[in-house]
């Protein structure tokens, strides 16, 4: 008689078994979902986030840029290496700029002269003004009369 008691625990460890498969499934389905949820929010972030940036997207203005010459950083590949080389480059660069008197007399002077002297000069010939009539000049009342008494005269 001792199998019929047995029974009944036996009974119990398999709703043991199946209460703990649906509390593991339970959690699983909650984790499936609120990862969902994260991954929607990240979604909807990133959509935000390339909007704003369309908002400065400025490349449509490029065609009314004028056309300069392709620039040397074009041919030049930045690897982990070269990108070294360019802080250590830069970096030295810019505490030579620090450094210099003209620079610590005053910066923005110093920075406008090294633009004057690097930056190619535009020949730009000065417009001339318009008047306010769309550039006709108005004959005056005199002039006017003379051609008149001038005709008269003829």
């Amino acid at each position: 008689m001792g199998k019929p008691s047995s029974r009944p625990d036996s009974s119990s460890k398999a709703d043991k078994k199946f209460d703990k498969k649906v509390q593991f499934y339970a959690k699983v389905r909650d984790t499936v979902a609120s990862l969902t949820a994260k991954k929607d929010i990240t979604k909807k972030k990133l959509r935000s986030r390339q909007k704003k940036l369309k908002a400065y997207d400025l490349s449509a203005l490029s065609e009314f840029l004028p056309e300069l010459k392709a620039p040397r950083a074009n041919d030049f590949k930045l690897n982990c290496k070269s990108r070294q080389q360019l802080i250590l480059k830069e970096g030295k660069q810019l505490s030579a700029v620090l450094e210099h008197p003209a620079f610590q007399a005053d910066p923005l002077a110093a920075i406008h002269q090294h633009l004057q002297n690097t930056q190619p000069v535009l020949d730009e010939k000065p417009k001339k003004k318009k008047n306010q009539n769309g550039g006709r000049k108005k004959k005056s009342k005199k002039s006017k009369a003379l051609s008149r008494q001038q005709s008269m005269d003829i």
